[in-house]
């Protein structure tokens, strides 16, 4: 049976942020009803969009993306952005229960997008409104629900990152991160609410080894597919000297093979796609050079985008955790955290091993406890 991993934090559930627990699991169970593949957010953007306006909060759109500042937001302070995402992958065949409607039973909330990063969002949501209308602030605090997290594309936070509006409002802090110290962000992904410290880079790689066509009935042509092979074979069982002590060795695996167009031809192509995690002690660059002095393939990586991220232990977003008895780890797994030129810190309510899986759901004690401890962490840098 599946069992809840309890918090290590104790919590007051007399709490000023318990009011808003019920409307943070309304919210989203709306956003469990209303479909939102990456590229195609446009309603949940309505319906966040629609949330914050409710509650008194002046909030902008660009693209499927919805932010808003709190209302005292000044430009000589530095600046804390609260983030996740509201785009979804899309349900797997394993389903036994509809994606699209949410079911809360025996304290889970069931749903497409509960845990990956539904949960996370709402949470960030309720802190952000909790914190919205204070005065006197240390820092200011951006919320940005995003899109397009999950295929890693460029109309999600990265679009937002650099809109003219969003600079303009924002004062341009998150283009020049070191204009003010302090300039942090939060990443909602779920995490148990454990620190995800450090996360590694992704790296796809487009591989094409070059042969001859031949009849395949005589010694004729030079196989693409064999030569192919022995790269392969390279991928699978190098091994990069550093070791990351929060995000261990490199891993390299081949996910995708096309070659051949027939039983008979011998061909002369054959392409297949290397997918990279690149823990914080190599650049993109140093993988690339190693790995082309290796292989007789032609390597081209689609991006140099989603590089490995790290945040201080010495952070005061990170010391405030600790505080509170979390957990820190390095994250095997890639996030929109990657895009960010400044320190964040990705945390968040519910399990990884859950996101994309059939029937996935999310403990509604999860979320409370979320909301509590995301309010408790800010309030120890921002009061």
């Amino acid at each position: 049976m599946d069992q809840k991993v309890k918090l290590k934090t104790a919590f007051d559930s007399s709490s000023s942020t318990r009011g808003n627990w019920e409307e943070a699991i309304d919210l989203l169970k709306k956003l469990i009803a209303t479909p939102s593949f990456s590229k195609d957010e446009k309603d949940t953007a309505e319906i966040i969009e629609s949330f914050l306006k409710s509650k008194g909060v002046i909030a902008h759109k660009h693209l499927n993306n919805i932010w808003a500042k709190n209302k005292y937001f000044d430009e000589n302070r530095p600046t804390i952005l609260l983030n996740s995402h509201h785009d979804t992958v899309r349900p797997n065949k394993a389903y036994t229960l509809d994606p699209f409607t949410p079911i809360e039973k025996d304290g889970k909330l069931f749903g497409l997008g509960s845990n990956d990063a539904g949960g996370c969002l709402v949470s960030l949501i309720a802190t952000f409104l909790h914190f919205h209308t204070q005065k006197n602030l240390k820092y200011n605090i951006v919320l940005a629900t995003t899109a397009e997290e999950e295929i890693s594309g460029k109309n999600g936070i990265e679009a937002l990152l650099s809109s003219e509006i969003f600079n303009q409002e924002t004062h341009g802090v998150f283009q020049t991160p070191f204009r003010g110290e302090g300039i942090c962000g939060i990443v909602g992904e779920p995490t148990l609410m454990d620190m995800a410290v450090a996360e590694k880079g992704l790296l796809v790689l487009d591989c094409t080894s070059h042969g001859k066509a031949g009849h395949a009935a005589r010694e004729e042509g030079d196989n693409a597919i064999y030569k192919a092979m022995k790269d392969i074979e390279w991928f699978q069982t190098f091994k990069f000297d550093k070791v990351s002590q929060l995000l261990g060795p490199m891993k390299m695996s081949v996910t995708v093979i096309n070659a051949g167009s027939q039983h008979n031809v011998v061909p002369s192509e054959c392409r297949f796609t290397a997918d990279i995690r690149v823990n914080e002690l190599y650049s993109f660059e140093e993988v690339l050079d190693i790995i082309k002095q290796n292989v007789q393939s032609d390597v081209q990586p689609r991006s140099m985008r989603l590089r490995s991220t790290s945040i201080a232990l010495d952070h005061p977003l990170v010391q405030a955790g600790i505080k509170l008895g979390r957990n820190y780890f390095g994250s095997p797994t890639t996030s929109d955290k990657a895009l960010m030129n400044f320190p964040a810190l990705k945390i968040g309510p519910g399990d990884s091993a859950r996101s994309h899986t059939a029937d996935e759901f999310i403990y509604v004690d999860e979320i409370k406890e979320g909301i509590e401890l995301y309010v408790k962490m800010l309030k120890e840098i921002l009061v």
